[in-house]
């Protein structure tokens, strides 16, 4: 499968957006977009080839071709796509997307999506763009990387695990009842939970307890005791020893740094 390395930790530069049709001058069309990236939502059947590499249009499919890359479609007579041409930046965190992916059940979602973002185009060309950069993320999420190693993918009990930390901050979390919620011993979780964290599920629901209790401190006016409780540490006592020794400051100090 062809992939390419795109970078959606921006909005996508986009210079045009369309429906685009095909196939009444003649069969063939060979070209490229020196600049640009090719984003193809097809609603037709085709031959197409990426710089060398051959691929299948049919209806639900959807390309996302790189600048400066020869195409060569063979349309089976009127064919219909929506597309967008744009740069993507080039600097943050590369994902790899195929060239070409079955829409599957996002085609209703992504359809839409295309639409509003030609319907948005002539008037408000940065709404259009938003839309198109929705579509970007799905399609980036259309085929599931495959891990490269074991330990890339946790163990569903310790996935289990965080989800029941994450939505219990503010309440009292032992192990046993963790590993409980997980559907695993507490010896299994422990050792699981070490092997894909590096950390124990102590540690972990102490660190993002007080990372949640930094964030409130610096950036909301609630009370001091009310960050205290919503962190699951109502003693405020105990929540200033916790924030000296994690945070390196008392509760008062953190948020007066912010300020």
């Amino acid at each position: 499968m062809l992939e390419v390395a795109v970078c959606l930790d921006e909005p996508p530069v986009v210079a045009d957006v369309g429906v685009g049709i095909h196939g009444p001058a003649g069969h063939t069309d060979v070209f490229r977009l020196p600049d640009l990236w090719q984003l193809h939502l097809y609603r037709y059947e085709a031959d197409l080839t990426v710089g060398g590499t051959p691929h299948t249009v049919r209806p639900g499919r959807i390309s996302l071709v790189p600048p400066a890359t020869t195409v060569r479609y063979r349309y089976r007579g009127r064919s219909e796509h929506l597309y967008a041409h744009l740069r993507l930046p080039v600097d943050g965190e590369l994902r790899s997307v195929p060239v070409m992916q079955d829409a599957g059940p996002e085609l209703p979602a992504l359809s839409a999506l295309m639409l509003q973002a030609v319907a948005a185009w002539p008037s408000t060309p940065v709404r259009a763009a938003a839309e198109v950069w929705a579509v970007l993320w799905r399609v980036a999420h259309l085929t599931p990387p495959a891990p490269k190693d074991p330990r890339d993918s946790p163990h569903p009990a310790v996935t289990a695990a965080i989800c029941h930390i994450e939505s219990r901050l503010a309440d009292p979390l032992t192990v046993p009842e963790v590993a409980r919620a997980a559907g695993v011993s507490h010896n299994h979780l422990t050792r699981l939970f070490r092997a894909a964290t590096g950390d124990t599920v102590v540690a972990y629901i102490r660190q993002r307890r007080l990372e949640r209790a930094r964030h409130l401190l610096r950036e909301s006016t609630l009370s001091i005791s009310a960050i205290a409780a919503t962190v699951g540490i109502p003693d405020l006592q105990a929540f200033n020893k916790a924030c000296r020794r994690e945070l390196g400051a008392s509760p008062r100090a953190v948020r007066g740094a912010q300020r």
